[in-house]
């Protein structure tokens, strides 16, 4: 089994892989909306989410794929491994065959009457939507090969693959915009990049997984149960989501288009902390599903270090948010925002902190096999969040749709936890300290919302040290701490206590 410093890098490969093309991008979208102009550029986002949004057709199992092969792998079933596969594959690419020909169907319909596309583009945009339909294999396909690669913990591979994929993907239009402005050209070549990514992943997928060069075997009786542990994945994946984005629609039929500009821009700079959750959690998936089968007390051991980690790494951000949200405000987007935003940017990103530590209780659940509880809980949080979300909003306008959007992230990440709990149960006692570490945390951050200047700086100065020695010391065990002091430069003075 695999050692935490080579999870901790893992998870570094994949928030770099996930984290650079957004730099790309700040960069990119300016130049492309000026060459492209505002209407070929908004079909080309739309095209963006197009593509997204279909690619949903593979009912996901792209990553019950990965769940399943890691079982595998935790209970040294490999004989099992090439019928697994290729049982997967060829299903995605059925699925992505009826997608293509759905997403064909729909694009006339789509172009004249749903999207209010400018009646010069219609012809050139159906034609690239039809490129974008026949991208749907390809796209669910990759995502079956990137399975195979993160069940064999190779983000090593996938992030190698995806971070350039990203970036042409970004680029290529650029590159096109001296010589052509054709939206069909764009399309046509971004699906050849995705061609070739999917080989790529295939290629290596081949190299890391014994067996798959074997005569293709498929299995019928193993199709059902990643069928229903994909199906399951897939509402949580839709319906997780619309969770996150709902405040926004809401606010626009409660309130005004120009209350969702002031929610929105404070939601959409701090929910960028997502990317560090997301990247530990993308590792931390095969390693649940892998450990649960063999060895139950490693599994809570990593379950209670990812709930830790990203505890102790992003409180301090998020106490330096909240105590600097007005000020910040006031400098990156003038003093409308900071008077409209600033209880709003604080809320949110207590709410942030919330939902980034309840990350690991979903991976672990997802990983044991149960997609279907979270999917559950999703469901059920949509009805009283919108009722909640009409009430708030009717009274604090939309300060009340970052508290009840907070309420939900608080309520949803208790339920994870308590549902984890009782799928490890040896997980619960270690996360006790846990809880008194959170009341900390929730004084600060409230303590640095209300005080006034002076003290919030002397609650930051002095609260995220404290915070970061307090945390190390009775939140991580003698053999974090060993591994930590090891790193330091003056690890050959440090003296590490073991009081476990």
């Amino acid at each position: 089994m695999r050692h935490t410093h080579l999870l901790a890098r893992d998870a570094l490969w994949n928030l770099f892989g996930q984290g650079a093309p957004l730099v790309a991008a700040f960069f990119a979208i300016p130049v492309l909306t000026r060459g492209l102009g505002p209407d070929r550029f908004g079909v080309l986002a739309l095209a963006w989410v197009f593509l997204g949004y279909f690619s949903l057709f593979d009912l996901g199992l792209g990553r019950a794929l990965t769940q399943a092969v890691s079982e595998r792998l935790g209970r040294g079933e490999v004989d099992e491994l090439p019928a697994i596969a290729w049982t997967s594959v060829a299903t995605m690419a059925l699925l992505g065959i009826v997608g293509a020909g759905v997403a064909a169907i729909a694009t006339p319909l789509m172009v004249t009457r749903v999207l209010k596309i400018p009646a010069s583009l219609q012809g050139e945009t159906q034609r690239a939507f039809y490129v974008l339909a026949a991208s749907i294999p390809v796209v669910i396909l990759t995502s079956g090969f990137r399975g195979l690669l993160e069940a064999k913990q190779r983000f090593d591979l996938s992030n190698a693959i995806r971070l350039p994929l990203s970036m042409l993907m970004l680029l290529t239009p650029m590159a096109v915009l001296p010589f052509d402005h054709s939206l069909v050209v764009i399309t046509g070549l971004l699906l050849g990049i995705r061609t070739i990514a999917m080989f790529v992943h295939a290629s290596f997928a081949i190299r890391v997984v014994p067996g798959l060069l074997v005569r293709p075997v498929i299995r019928r009786e193993m199709l059902r149960p990643l069928l229903a542990l994909g199906s399951w994945m897939t509402v949580s994946n839709i319906v997780g989501p619309l969770l996150v984005t709902l405040d926004r629609f809401v606010i626009g039929a409660a309130a005004s288009l120009a209350a969702v500009t002031y929610y929105t821009a404070p939601y959409e700079a701090v929910t960028k902390m997502w990317l560090l959750p997301v990247a530990i959690s993308t590792a931390l998936f095969p390693e649940f599903a892998a450990t649960f089968q063999r060895d139950p007390v490693r599994g809570a051991r990593l379950y209670r270090r990812g709930v830790t980690t990203l505890l102790l790494l992003l409180f301090p951000v998020t106490l330096i948010v909240v105590a600097a949200s007005h000020l910040g405000l006031r400098l990156w987007l003038g003093p409308a925002f900071a008077e409209h935003s600033t209880g709003v940017l604080q809320v949110i990103a207590a709410g942030v902190l919330i939902n980034s530590i309840a990350y690991v209780p979903f991976t672990l659940i997802q990983g044991l096999g149960r997609p279907d509880l979270t999917a559950k809980l999703h469901l059920a949080e949509i009805g009283p969040f919108v009722g909640l979300l009409w009430l708030l909003i009717a009274r604090f306008g939309i300060l009340g749709a970052a508290i009840a959007w907070t309420i939900r992230c608080t309520v949803d990440s208790a339920l994870l936890f308590a549902i984890a709990s009782r799928m490890l149960p040896k997980a619960h006692a270690s996360l006790r300290p846990l809880a008194a570490a959170c009341a900390i945390a929730a004084s600060l951050l409230v303590s640095a919302a209300l005080a006034p200047t002076p003290i919030r700086i002397v609650i930051v100065v002095l609260g995220v040290p404290v915070f970061a020695l307090g945390g190390a010391r009775w939140l991580l065990d003698r053999d974090d701490r060993n591994a930590i002091a090891t790193r330091l430069p003056f690890r050959r003075v440090a003296a590490v206590p073991a009081g476990d």
